[in-house]
């Protein structure tokens, strides 16, 4: 079955929308806490308590409303609810799976502008909810919304030290012979989730920490700041002098670095050093990054003898891959990074600790670092289309695909895909030369438009 309301990560669009409006987002909680509900385990069923689940959210103005709609939908559906306030996304994932809680959920459109909302859901463990259990959620929402009666209604709390909690479970995955005294880094916030969170746990390590993009309004998150506008970041950094800086995005999920010559480092490359920092320690067997992952990595891990293997894009795919192969680092270009022996599900600070963790082991900087891979040029065109479009029987842009791949040999390659969260089809070329891979996407991404 395919699903309908679900994307890869969640249920997001912009609000007033649908499915983003607070009716829909009330049977939503409504059909969540259905299948929770029946999924309670027998001890908790002897016990005659309702199940409960955790709502976070960014610093989005549309949260407050989307909020109320989701507690209402899961009292409705017998489930308790208690309120975190803004978090990150994998804080929520941290604080379900330690609080022994039946699912926890968030309201973010994560990298997204403030105009769009989403909700995405984590398992008792911590992990994305399977694509299952999401098709059964969905199966749940085609049934009337009803109500229990008034003595199993479900409760709601607030979760006051849910900050604080975070802030020394980011702490713990920082290895103790170690700190970031000495180091001046720029966290930039985004507007985001991490504006009260992110400063906190890098200063509390030991680093001297100036804070941007870390006074969220309602309407500011992700606006010309964060890991998807590192321009900010560069220019901080070079301000004031930092060793370096770290850019978040709105739920803190994702990660950008940036060095103090204001070198942009992305994700294919930090999953490069945290790959190398491991292996200087203990040998591992391998490493997920997805299909846009640049060849460079393919080749380096290669030449290290650690196994490199490519799942479809998106960080939920990425962890399945790691699981089926027990395996525990992997990541996307993005900056979503994956460390399954810190955490269950992308952290952007815990992945930035990782990198720091890295940088004061070997003494060495970013460039050093990444100085022996050589990343093949890629260029990505992204084309927004109707809701819908069927890039696949698209005959022109499908014959321009294959005449760019008969010139490009073994020397490169072509990616085209849709995009999970936004009507958007993107084009990637990567080839040996920037230009040439550059001009390739605009060739097939016209073909798109036409």
């Amino acid at each position: 079955m395919t699903r309908k309301y679900f994307g890869t990560d969640g249920v997001r669009g912009r609000v007033g929308d649908a499915p983003i409006t607070p009716d829909f987002v009330m049977r939503l909680g409504y059909a969540a806490g259905t299948v929770l509900a029946k999924a309670k385990d027998q001890s908790t069923k002897a016990s005659g308590k309702r199940p409960t689940v955790l709502i976070g959210k960014d610093t989005r103005i549309s949260g407050y409303m989307l909020e109320a709609a989701l507690e209402a939908g899961f009292s409705a559906a017998g489930v308790d609810v208690m309120l975190a306030g803004p978090m990150p996304t994998p804080a929520i994932a941290y604080l379900t799976r330690a609080l022994r809680l039946a699912a926890g959920v968030v309201i973010s459109a994560s990298h997204n502008p403030y105009e769009d909302n989403g909700i995405k859901f984590f398992s008792a463990s911590g992990n994305k909810l399977p694509d299952a259990v999401e098709l059964e959620i969905e199966t749940a929402l085609d049934t009337p919304m009803t109500c229990v009666e008034s003595s199993k209604l479900g409760r709601a709390k607030r979760l006051d030290d849910a900050r604080g909690r975070y802030i020394e479970f980011c702490k713990s995955t920082f290895p103790n012979e170690l700190d970031l005294r000495g180091t001046k880094i720029v966290v930039d916030c985004a507007h985001g989730a991490a504006y009260h969170i992110a400063p906190d746990v890098f200063h509390e390590l030991g680093a001297e920490v100036i804070a941007i993009g870390d006074k969220p309004n309602g309407f500011n998150i992700n606006d010309k700041v964060g890991a998807t506008a590192p321009a900010a970041l560069v220019d901080a950094v070079q301000a004031n002098k930092a060793d370096i800086g770290i850019a978040l995005d709105g739920d803190a999920d994702r990660l950008i670095v940036v060095d103090a010559a204001g070198r942009i480092f992305n994700g294919d490359e930090l999953l490069y050093i945290m790959v190398r920092d491991r292996m200087a320690v203990r040998p591992i067997e391998g490493a997920v990054g997805t299909l846009m992952t640049n060849m460079a990595l393919e080749v380096a891990f290669k030449k290290m003898g650690v196994a490199f293997v490519r799942a479809n894009v998106g960080d939920r795919y990425v962890l399945e891959a790691l699981q089926e192969r027990g395996w525990l680092v992997g990541g996307e270009g993005s900056g979503h990074m994956l460390c399954l022996d810190k955490h269950t599900t992308g952290d952007g600070i815990i992945s930035a600790l990782q990198i720091l963790s890295a940088l004061k082991r070997s003494g060495k900087s970013l460039a050093a670092l990444t100085a022996d891979i050589a990343m093949f040029p890629q260029s990505l065109v992204n084309v927004r289309v109707t809701p819908g479009f069927d890039w696949k029987s698209n005959q022109p842009l499908q014959q321009e695909k294959t005449a760019v791949e008969n010139e490009l040999g073994d020397a490169g390659r072509v990616l085209i895909r849709a995009s999970g969260t936004e009507p958007l089809i993107r084009v990637m070329v990567e080839a040996r030369d920037a230009a040439l891979a550059e001009q390739m996407a605009k060739r097939i991404a016209e073909k798109i438009a036409a």
